[in-house]
Order: C-alpha cells, then sequence, then structure tokens
C-alpha cells in the first residue's frame, strides 16, 4: 500500500470517479480528454493510487458536469 493519509478517502473518491465515469458511458480516454488530464492520471485516481490536486478535482467535476458536493459523496 502507498503511504497517502487517508488513504481510505482516496480509494473511496477514485471508486466515486469511476461509477460517475461508467453511469455516462465514458471510457477513461473520453473523460481524459475532456477533463485534459493524462489517461494514466485518470487510472491511477480511480485505482486510489494518487491523491488528486483541488484543480484535478474541480477539472473532473467540469468534464463530468456535476457539482463538487456530488463527486465527493461517499
Amino acid at each position: 500500500m502507498i503511504k497517502i493519509k487517508n488513504y481510505e478517502v482516496i480509494k473511496a473518491f477514485g471508486k466515486r470517479v469511476r461509477d460517475l465515469r461508467t453511469s455516462q458511458n465514458l471510457s477513461q480516454e473520453e473523460l481524459a480528454n475532456l477533463a485534459d488530464v493524462p489517461l494514466s492520471q485518470i487510472g491511477r485516481i480511480e485505482r486510489g493510487e494518487v491523491n488528486p490536486t483541488l484543480s484535478t478535482i474541480f477539472t473532473l467535476c467540469l468534464a463530468l458536469n456535476v457539482d463538487s458536493k456530488k463527486i465527493i459523496e461517499f
């Protein structure tokens, strides 16, 4: 396991991003293009391997067309 504070929160956030993405029938590549985030970063976020910045979270919200409150509901 990687050493990140609040690891379970990071994992839950990644699962939430994946759930929102798949509910919109988007591939990781499509989300990466919409959010202008590297494809590899989307995978790492969804697997809970990285702690995304506020800026990245914001761009994911825009790309997924969800309110910031909705992306952290878990």
